[in-house]
């Protein structure tokens, strides 16, 4: 019998995958190379105030993340942030939607393997450009496409499978942050470091390190779970749990590394301030400081890590964003050979379209920093939908049975939201600039395509449900142009910055709620993803 979606029951995923799996499926996902560099950049920008940073993220991403455990219990679907926003603004949000997360998944194992060569290098020095901010040489880049392929074809392999591959390496994720922490404090204790050159940094500094950092991109991967829906055997029990259960984890190694990364440093390190803090082996900056301190051992262990925490990463993101191609398909929201399955039934021809864009990327990005700015902003503008899509459907559903509900999310949800646009404004103007085009050029060709191509009405476009985008794309791009962030004009500091963020944010949540489908389209919708499940 075929569905609704054109897919037969016999070809559908595989539901293997139980709550310790899917729990280290989003564990891994954040614990990656975000670590491995992320308390070295925010040590620069905010100095002792850094510790400060990874716990805003953590706050800003629970936020984030306990909106989406509630849907995600509604939409127990891989690629489930696709089938979300068809919901609650029809399809050409879907369409839209779809897009982005494409563009915000894509680049993550792209940046794992960047994240690998940087610390290959300071052994094996083929790969970085002298002198550059972590360039890539072209031996470089060839071998980041190679990585990209072995991860690729691990994806190949049945969920099961590769889950179990998955929470093996994810114990060893752990672990060795954890022995990283225990070493590095009990080796060098320099609590003096943190009255070191306060005037070299701001309390405003603690928010501007949560992009700039790679802080929130460390946090991001908590929607791994969530991806693997539809391969859930108890999804609206377990996904709620590893999503919110994995962002705790996750903030309690990174909080201690921050703490243990700057107790580590000696005073000649901060000769300079922290601006320009450097030492031997700052391109692998926790093993360079192992190093620093005779701890011979712990330099080595790190540089093994340095393959295993962002291959493991960058495998479950290739994983999710694969899923997300799949849901595009599968709702005809892109091509139907999206979907097409191996004999494990694993997407093989969607995971092929991740690796192919993933070396792509490599081209204009070649460097780890330069994609953690990009990334942290395309998917916590993606993140932005979750709450929006909350509270459109506790209007329009408001008696189906939730497995979790947010309490509070009257006000928790609108917060998460304005937080999301907060970070994305403190990206700044330039990787926003280059954010909203790409958003725009995807949407500009969409909308040629629908009307010009294949000849459809303006109203299957569905344009009286996405006006609010125009809004929110094009206010946060000129209040970030008015900003004093990385390119900003400088006509609005900071704090009132801020201030017009969170303002403009409820007036979007207000636009988005007035343009949402009815309740009967909603369920329509919901009845269709059913059929399709």
């Amino acid at each position: 019998m075929v569905e609704a979606s054109g897919l037969s029951v016999s070809r559908k995923l595989r539901r293997e995958a139980r709550i310790i799996g899917l729990l280290f499926a989003s564990t891994t996902s954040m614990i990656g190379s975000g670590w491995l560099f992320g308390a070295y950049h925010a040590a620069r920008i905010a100095g002792p105030l850094s510790i400060w940073s990874w716990i805003a993220g953590a706050i800003i991403i629970m936020l984030i993340a306990l909106c989406f455990a509630e849907l995600a219990a509604l939409f127990p679907r891989s690629g489930a942030l696709v089938h979300m926003s068809h919901a609650t603004h029809g399809a050409g949000l879907g369409r839209i939607w779809g897009w982005m997360l494409f563009l915000a998944y894509v680049p993550v194992p792209a940046v794992e393997t960047e994240a690998i060569v940087t610390y290959a290098n300071n052994y094996l020095p083929y790969f970085i450009q002298p002198g550059s901010s972590g360039l890539l040489t072209v031996t470089g880049f060839v071998t980041c496409a190679l990585l990209l392929g072995v991860i690729a074809l691990l994806n190949l392999l049945a969920v099961g499978l590769l889950l179990n591959v998955n929470s093996a390496i994810t114990w060893w994720k752990i672990a060795v942050p954890a022995l990283t922490v225990i070493v590095l404090i009990a080796s060098s204790s320099h609590w003096g470091v943190m009255a070191a050159d306060p005037t070299g940094y701001r309390f405003s500094d603690i928010f501007i390190a949560l992009p700039a950092a790679g802080i929130v991109f460390s946090y991001l991967g908590f929607r791994t779970a969530i991806d693997l829906g539809g391969e859930s055997a108890n999804p609206r029990r377990d996904i709620p749990l590893a999503v919110v259960g994995s962002v705790l984890l996750a903030a309690i190694l990174y909080i201690l590394l921050q703490v243990a990364f700057l107790v580590a440093l000696r005073p000649a390190d901060l000769a300079h301030g922290w601006a320009n803090l450097t030492f031997v082996g700052h391109m692998g900056p926790f093993a360079g400081l192992a190093a620093s301190l005779g701890i011979g051992w712990m330099a080595t262990l790190l540089y093994i890590d340095a393959y295993v925490s962002p291959g493991g990463t960058g495998l479950m993101y290739l994983t999710g964003g694969s899923r997300i191609l799949f849901a595009v398909g599968e709702m005809d929201a892109g091509p139907r050979w999206l979907t097409a399955l191996n004999r494990v039934r694993a997407p093989w021809a969607s995971v092929l379209v991740m690796w192919v864009a993933g070396v792509l990327l490599l081209l204009p990005f070649p460097a780890w920093q330069l994609l953690v700015n990009y990334i942290t902003s395309i998917t916590v503008l993606t993140y932005g939908l979750g709450p929006i899509v909350l509270l459109v459907l506790r209007r329009n559903l408001p008696d189906v049975h939730r497995t979790f509900t947010l309490k509070g999310a009257g006000v928790l949800a609108p917060l998460a939201f304005v937080c999301s646009n907060w970070v994305i404004y403190w990206t700044g103007f330039k990787t926003n600039s280059i954010l909203f085009g790409i958003v725009a050029i995807g949407f500009v060709l969409y909308a040629l395509h629908h009307h010009f191509i294949a000849r459809k009405s303006p109203q299957a476009f569905g344009w009286r449900y996405i006006a609010w985008l125009l809004p929110w794309f094009g206010g946060m791009w000129i209040l970030s142009g008015l900003g004093d962030i990385d390119g900003g004009a400088g006509v609005l500091s900071f704090w009132p910055g801020v201030v017009l963020v969170a303002i403009w944010s409820l007036i979007v949540i207000w636009l988005a709620l007035r343009t949402a489908v009815t309740p009967a389209e909603t369920v329509a919708m919901m009845v269709r993803m059913e059929d399709t499940a």
